[in-house]
């Protein structure tokens, strides 16, 4: 695939999910696979399989054929033929190496956040699947991932801190969010070949939420990452960063207290202090309903928003890689 195309043939489903959302036993998919190359899929580093939104659309017509009579060989044949003449329609999922921008006005994308949170909050994994599938076939990774996933994590806490869900309840929506997104940060375009970025939340802190996010959208412009995650030590980030080299560093923090925990960043880290290496970015929750916490934190500040921060991650990149066009 062409590292620049992302978007309908890119591998997003594992083959439960595509089972779940075709209404196609596992095992069925597997026979079909051996017996007739259909459907394709890529494989992960562990072997498992994942397949594209456009091999989910094709699948989709199959199983429509299957179910007005037609044989399995006869409906395979049927399709491959349309596709040589070009006549089966592909999904308009293709981005490119800009960054991308919010549309979290659009109707269609309220209806979407509001149909997953139900989905999550009455633990409908099934459900979830379909929505995320719908909405895929409509817009950009880039723009579920600000408008959908980033909106979605931000009303689960809320609903959580008012008590209108459980702690466990809590902790499955997040969890089905966070297996998506990683999914996708593992299986994005071919990386530059350059220094990764390593992201981080700050020491006792837990909500990754949109630290995870922004790792996907940057690993999606092929920037490589290193993603470490929740509630990272000081000490032991210091000695991963002399093994792992990164060109920037992300620290995020959510809660007042977990941003004092990163204060003490530069005694903790003396040589990338003294060095300016890696370059030190920070940001998340805690530094927009608090503005004094950035006066007070040493490094450099990406902003108040997703959207912001990726620009601002994005154009330091670039001026450290001036090879990226």
């Amino acid at each position: 695939m062409n590292p620049d195309k992302v978007g309908s043939e890119e591998p997003l489903y594992n083959i439960g999910v595509i089972s779940r959302m075709t209404n196609i036993p596992e095992t069925t998919l597997r026979v079909w696979e051996r017996r007739y190359g259909f459907p394709e899929s890529s494989r992960t580093a562990g072997g498992h399989r994942l397949y594209s939104q456009m091999e989910f659309v094709r699948l989709q017509w199959v199983k429509m054929r299957l179910d007005e009579g037609m044989q399995i060989s006869q409906a395979i044949q049927t399709l491959q033929h349309m596709e040589r003449q070009g006549r089966f329609p592909e999904a308009p999922l293709i981005t490119s190496t800009a960054v991308p921008r919010s549309q979290s006005d659009s109707p269609s994308l309220v209806t979407f956040r509001e149909r997953l949170k139900q989905a999550l909050f009455s633990l409908q994994t099934e459900d979830a699947d379909q929505i995320l599938a719908e909405a895929l076939a409509l817009y950009t990774i880039d723009t579920l991932l600000l408008d959908l996933f980033s909106p979605t994590f931000a009303q689960i806490g809320e609903a959580w801190s008012q008590g209108k869900i459980t702690v466990a309840t809590e902790h499955f929506a997040t969890h089905y969010l966070r297996h998506q997104l990683m999914l996708w940060m593992r299986t994005g375009p071919t990386a530059y070949q350059t220094s990764p970025v390593m992201l981080a939340c700050a020491p006792d802190d837990w909500h990754e939420g949109g630290l995870i996010i922004l790792g996907v959208l940057l690993r999606r412009l092929r920037w490589p990452i290193l993603y470490l995650g929740a509630s990272v030590p000081l000490f032991d980030l210091a000695n991963f960063i002399q093994t792992a080299q990164p060109s920037v560093l992300v620290l995020s923090a959510t809660l007042e207290e977990t941003a004092q925990n990163l204060m003490d960043w530069p005694r903790m880290m003396p040589e990338a202090y003294a060095a300016g290496k890696p370059a030190v970015t920070f940001g998340g929750r805690a530094f927009v309903l608090n503005p004094a916490l950035v006066e007070q934190m040493p490094g450099a500040y990406l902003g108040d928003t997703l959207q912001e921060g990726l620009e601002n991650l994005s154009n330091l990149l670039r001026e450290m890689n001036p090879f990226v066009s």
